[in-house]
């Protein structure tokens, strides 16, 4: 299903939405798959679900949130899905852990670098790398 699968270390975040809630905790996966885009965020949602996440409200606090951020170098466009992620390129949280993996990474439709949008991100946007996952 997902082959040559690299993990990077685990980051804490802070919310960035206004209702009450503990830090967030991430990371990016990187891999290879046989399955289509849609498939694998449908198991992206099958393992949100397996984690207790249930519909609340937007931006509230949940167990697990799994994002398909990009797709090798392909744009799509889909009702259920939108690749490039839309706030990919604002996101410290989400940039800081996929430079950690593939900072070359060009990101359609552009192609700028993973370590190229990480440093134009606003340092208030504030990342504490914690160390391995595993």
């Amino acid at each position: 299903m997902i082959e040559d699968a690299r993990l990077a270390s685990l980051y804490r975040s802070r919310p960035r939405s206004p209702i009450a809630q503990s830090d967030f905790l991430n990371t990016a996966l990187v891999g290879v798959t046989s399955l289509a885009p849609l498939e694998l965020l449908r198991l992206g949602k099958n393992l949100e679900a397996l984690a207790g996440r249930r519909p609340g409200p937007a931006g509230g606090p949940r167990p697990l949130d799994v994002d398909l951020l990009l797709f090798g170098d392909r744009a799509i466009e889909d009702v259920d899905l939108v690749v490039p992620h839309p706030r990919l390129r604002e996101r410290r949280f989400v940039l800081a852990p996929l430079a950690e993996l593939e900072p070359d990474w060009a990101v359609p439709p552009d192609g700028a670098t993973i370590r190229r949008l990480l440093a134009g991100v606003a340092q208030e946007d504030e990342v504490q790398r914690l160390g391995d996952v595993c």
